[in-house]
């Protein structure tokens, strides 16, 4: 059985170790779960890589993940607002002023 450690892209940390099971859940956050079911949720979280040689899961944590992921999912299923769409544009023109 292939157990993963949850490596954190944004700064090269640890998060879980031990980890057989990875999904997101109804709110787009990443459950992370180990044998025992026990694990935790990473809100905003996007899984990078997967690498079952050295077992290690990458994943990269942003404020826009969640509400693009929300987003995909709407637009994979016809369900699209306008809301959605403007509100993934205000985070990304708010980021923007700042470089």
């Amino acid at each position: 059985m292939c157990e993963f450690k949850i490596i954190r892209k944004n700064d090269g940390s640890q998060i879980l170790e031990d980890v057989v099971v990875l999904s997101y859940n109804e709110n787009y956050e990443l459950v992370c779960k180990d044998v025992l079911g026990i694990g935790e949720t990473l809100k905003s979280t996007l899984i990078l890589d997967v690498n079952t040689l050295n077992q290690t899961c990458m994943v990269l944590e942003h404020s826009l993940i969640g509400d693009f992921i929300k987003l995909l999912k709407s637009i994979n299923d016809n369900s699209a607002t306008k809301e959605q769409i403007e509100t993934l544009q205000n985070e990304l023109e708010a980021i923007k002023k700042t470089l």
